[in-house]
C-alpha cells in the first residue's frame, strides 16, 4: 500500500510540475521583472479521503480540517483537527471474537518547510514536515465471546460471553508523525493537495481489562509494532493577509550584457 501511495505522490509531483512551467510561459512578462510580492497568509481547506472512506466503507465516519500558516517564504506552520468513528471486529478461526467501536477526536500541530523552488511567481509546494498529535476518545465493547481453542462445548463458535455493552471513556494516545506531501495550484487561491504519513506512537492509555485496538488519528494499533501509515487528500482554499517583496534574480546572461 505505501508503494502504491508514493508513486501517487511522484505522478502528482509531475502533473504540478506541468502547471507551473504553461503559467511560466505564459507569463513572461512576470518573468523579466525585478520583483513581486508574495501572499501571506492562512489556508484552510477539508480533507477528502475521510469523507470517502465514511461512504465506502460500513462502520467507518470521519471529517478532518487541514490548516497552515504561512511564517517564511518556506515554512508554514500546520495544523489538523479530526474526528472518527469505526466499529469492527476481531475473527479468529473464522469466528468472530469480539466486536467493538472506537469514536474520538485529535488534533495534530507541527511545521512544514516547502523544498520545491517555484518558477517566478508561482506558489507550488512539495513538502517535509513533522507533526505532534494527541487523541481523547472512547471504546465501547459491543460484544464478546470466550475464546477456546478446543470448540468441545461450541464447535460452530466460541462461548458467547456477553451481549451488553462495556464502555471504556477517557482513553487517549500520542504520536509523531513524519509528513511528505505537496500542493498545487489549481486556481487563484485554490489548492489541491495530498500527504504520507509515517507515524510512532509516544504514549498509549490502554483500558482495564482490553486495549486500544484502534485510535482515530493514527488507525490501527499491533502488538508487534508503535508505527504507522497514513494519508490525505485535501481541497483548500489561501486567504491573503500581507504580502512582502522578493527579489528575482537577475539572469547570467543578462549579467554579461
Amino acid at each position: 500500500m505505501l508503494r502504491y501511495f508514493i508513486s501517487i505522490i511522484f505522478i502528482f509531483i509531475g502533473w504540478s510540475l506541468g502547471l507551473a512551467q504553461e503559467s511560466n510561459n505564459s507569463e513572461d512578462e512576470v518573468k523579466d521583472s525585478l520583483g513581486y510580492d508574495q501572499k501571506y497568509g492562512l489556508r484552510v481547506g477539508i480533507d477528502l479521503s475521510r469523507p470517502t472512506l465514511s461512504f465506502l466503507i460500513d462502520g467507518y465516519t470521519g471529517f478532518e480540517i487541514v490548516g497552515d500558516y504561512r511564517l517564511t517564504e518556506d515554512l508554514y506552520l500546520a495544523v489538523e483537527l479530526g474526528n472518527e468513528e469505526k466499529t469492527q471486529n476481531e475473527d479468529v478461526a473464522q469466528s468472530i471474537l469480539y466486536d467493538y467501536t472506537t469514536s474520538g477526536s485529535y488534533i495534530k500541530l507541527g511545521v512544514d518547510k516547502n523544498t520545491y523552488q517555484n518558477w517566478f511567481g508561482m506558489n507550488n509546494q512539495i513538502t517535509i514536515g513533522g507533526r505532534y498529535a494527541y487523541s481523547s476518545f472512547s471504546q465501547t465493547l459491543n460484544n464478546f465471546s470466550y475464546f477456546d481453542s478446543n470448540r468441545f462445548f461450541s464447535p460452530d463458535g466460541f462461548v458467547l460471553g456477553s451481549n451488553d455493552p462495556i464502555e471504556f471513556n477517557n482513553l487517549n494516545a500520542s504520536w509523531l508523525e513524519f509528513v511528505l506531501g505537496l500542493k498545487a495550484e489549481l486556481f487563484s487561491n485554490i489548492y489541491v493537495g495530498m500527504s504520507v504519513r509515517l507515524a510512532r506512537l509516544v504514549s498509549n492509555n490502554d483500558p482495564d481489562n482490553f486495549r486500544n485496538l484502534w485510535i482515530p488519528g493514527f488507525n490501527k494499533v499491533t502488538d508487534e509494532s508503535n508505527w504507522g501509515i497514513g494519508f490525505n487528500y485535501s481541497l483548500s482554499y489561501f486567504l491573503p493577509l500581507y504580502k512582502k517583496a522578493k527579489k528575482k534574480k537577475k539572469k547570467d546572461s543578462e549579467s554579461l550584457d
